[in-house]
Formats: C-alpha cells, sequence, structure tokens
C-alpha cells in the first residue's frame, strides 16, 4: 500500500481529527467497512475518492500519495537559491525560491542558469539616481531579438520588470537590499550583474 495511499496515514489523519470511521466513511460516500479495509490495507480508495478523501483529512492529494505531511521548511527568501524559468513559446516567466518543477504551453522548463556578461556579451549600465537604480542596456529590442525582462534581487525577493520587442531596454528598481541585477536576452540567455556599492 506504500505506493499508492498508506492506511496507517489514513488512520492517524482520521483519529487527529477525532472522526470515526463512520464518520470519515459519511463524508465521502462510502461505507465504514471500505475504510477499515485501507487502514489495514486489505484494499485502496478508488481514484475518483482521493480529492474528497483529501479535503476530508485536511491535506493534499500529494500528502496522501508521499505516506507524509508535505511541510513547509523554507520560511525566508534565500537569494542563492532563486530560480527563474522562461517559457519559449508564449514567453512567460516563473520564479522559485529553491528546486521546482515548472510547466508552461505544455513542456517542462529548465532554470535558466546566469553568468556574467563579458565585453563581447549584453552591455548593461547601473547607475543610482537617489534612492532608485536606473538599469539601461544596450540592445538592439527587435521583433526577433529582445531583453525580455529585468529583474531586480533583493535580500527579501526579486521585482520583475517585463519588457517587449522594439520597446525601450531599461527599468528603475528602488535601491534598498538590491544585490544583482538579472537581465535576459531571448538568444543569449541570463545575466547576473553584481550591485557594486
Amino acid at each position: 500500500m506504500n505506493q499508492y495511499i498508506t492506511g496507517t496515514m489514513i488512520k492517524r489523519l482520521r483519529e487527529e481529527r477525532k472522526m470515526t470511521q463512520t464518520q470519515l466513511a459519511e463524508k465521502i460516500m462510502v461505507s465504514d467497512k471500505a475504510i477499515s479495509k485501507w487502514e489495514t490495507g486489505r484494499g485502496y480508495p478508488d481514484i475518483t475518492l482521493l480529492e474528497p478523501l483529501a479535503a476530508a483529512l485536511g491535506v493534499s492529494v500529494i500528502e496522501l500519495f508521499s505516506g507524509q505531511d508535505v511541510v513547509n521548511t523554507n520560511r525566508a527568501f534565500n537569494l542563492l537559491k532563486l530560480k527563474l524559468y522562461v517559457c519559449p513559446i508564449c514567453g512567460n516567466v516563473v520564479q522559485s525560491i529553491g528546486e521546482a518543477v515548472v510547466s508552461c504551453c505544455g513542456i517542462t522548463l529548465p532554470a535558466l542558469e546566469a553568468a556574467e556578461p563579458d565585453a563581447n556579451d549584453i552591455h548593461c549600465e547601473v547607475t543610482r539616481d537617489d534612492d532608485e537604480y536606473y538599469v539601461k542596456i544596450d540592445h538592439e529590442m527587435s521583433k526577433t531579438h529582445y531583453v525580455s525582462f529585468v529583474a531586480a534581487v533583493r535580500d527579501d525577493g526579486c521585482e520583475l520588470r517585463k519588457l517587449y520587442p522594439e520597446g525601450s531596454a531599461e527599468a528603475r528598481f528602488k535601491v534598498g537590499g538590491v544585490r544583482f541585477i538579472y537581465c535576459y536576452c531571448n538568444r543569449h540567455g541570463l545575466y547576473r550583474i553584481p550591485i557594486r556599492k
């Protein structure tokens, strides 16, 4: 039963909610004998019952499948774990704080790897103007070759500005806590520019 849903987890969750087998059975419209079979490993819930069972037990379907509680232990932003993903079909930009499986338009997206720009790459100038960073990128910004976004990565999060073909390649960000500026060219990839204090 461990490869599907563990009966011991169903029992533990039911008991934590101070429900009898009969009460759980009534909530998801099955017999109490069915609940007993699941909890003792002599049967499995039908796939159509997974969502109602999870809702009745106060957990996600993923927790039922894994047999253990899913606890969010990553409660703080860590800029070293920041991952960015770009869909090559629609241009969606997705960010995550740590490992994730991200898909868009039916394809799984790889996490972008940032490179430091050199003289032959993109030219990005970051200047400070009072309480803002002004980011200006020397780029053609044509319909087929453009900077898709610019992002400021701070100590406590990421702020993103979406750019568009034939538009200007510039952005402004508040200064507070910015460590890096990221810019993404649709042909050359992701670049990371450290902020020099």
